[in-house]
C-alpha cells in the first residue's frame, strides 16, 4: 500500500497545511481561562487538544514535544513557521534521553514546554510518564489544559485520538487546570499519582467545560483579548 505521507513530500504537505489553518486563523478566537501564567511551566494535554497551544501566550517562550514520526514532520513544519520550539522525541518511549534534556534545559532557561501526555500513539487518555519525571526533575509545575467550543464549527477529525479542530468562524475556550507540583524525592507511587491527577484533571475541566464557557462568555474574555 502506497503511503499518502513520505519523505518526498512532507514538506510540501506541511506548507499547504500550514496555509490551511493560516486561513483558519482569521475566523479562529481563543480567549484563556484560569491560566495561572507561570513560568517555566509544563503544559500537559490529551493528544487530540495538540492544536490548543496556538491559544497559549508567549510562544516564541513555548518549546513543543513532537514524535519523531514522518507525521510529526508535517507538525514540525507548521509549528515552526507558526513561532513555536520545537524539540523531537516522545514522552512515553525508551531512548527519550535527548528529548527529556532538551526540555529540561528549556524549563531551567525559565521557558515553558508543551506535551501531549497519550501521545502520540495513545492508548487513548493514558498518561505517559515523560511529563511527571520532567516535573520532578527540573521543580516546575505542570498546568493542565483542555480546549472547547459549542459551536458547530469546532469538530472531531476521524483520527484514532478524535482530534478537535475549528472549522470556520470559531470561538473557543482554552481552560486551564490547577498547578501540580512533583517533589525531586518523590517515591514511586507519589509519581503515579501525580500521573492521576494529571487524567482526573483534565478529565474534570472536560466535564464542566460548558460551565466554563459560560462563565468566560459573561466575563467577555473575547472583548478582552482584543
Amino acid at each position: 500500500m502506497v503511503r499518502i505521507i513520505n519523505n518526498k513530500n512532507v514538506k510540501t504537505l506541511a506548507h499547504i497545511t500550514y496555509n490551511v489553518l493560516r486561513l483558519q486563523e482569521k475566523f479562529t478566537s481563543i480567549a484563556e481561562f484560569n491560566n495561572p501564567g507561570l513560568s517555566p511551566c509544563i503544559y500537559v494535554l490529551w493528544h487530540k487538544n495538540q492544536f490548543l497551544i496556538h491559544g497559549i501566550r508567549d510562544r516564541k517562550n513555548l518549546s513543543v514535544l513532537i514524535s519523531t514520526s514522518i507525521d510529526g514532520e508535517i507538525v514540525t513544519g507548521v509549528c515552526e513557521k507558526w513561532g513555536f520550539k520545537v524539540i523531537r522525541g516522545s514522552s512515553g518511549k525508551k531512548g527519550a534521553v535527548e528529548s527529556t534534556m532538551q526540555m529540561l534545559t528549556k524549563l531551567k532557561n525559565g521557558e515553558c514546554v508543551s506535551i501531549m501526555v497519550d501521545g502520540p500513539h495513545g492508548p487513548l487518555y493514558k498518561v505517559k510518564n515523560g511529563a511527571v519525571k520532567l516535573a520532578q526533575m527540573s521543580g516546575a509545575p505542570i498546568v493542565p489544559v483542555h480546549w472547547y467550543s459549542p459551536q458547530k464549527t469546532f469538530i472531531s477529525l476521524p483520527s484514532w485520538d478524535k482530534m478537535k479542530t475549528p472549522l470556520g468562524y470559531c470561538k473557543i475556550l482554552n481552560i486551564y487546570g490547577k498547578p501540580i507540583y512533583v517533589n525531586e524525592n518523590a517515591s514511586e507511587q507519589e509519581l503515579a499519582d501525580a500521573k492521576e491527577n494529571i487524567r482526573n484533571q483534565l478529565f474534570e475541566i472536560e466535564k464542566n467545560e460548558k460551565e466554563y464557557y459560560n462563565e468566560a462568555l459573561k466575563q467577555k474574555l473575547w472583548d478582552k483579548k482584543h
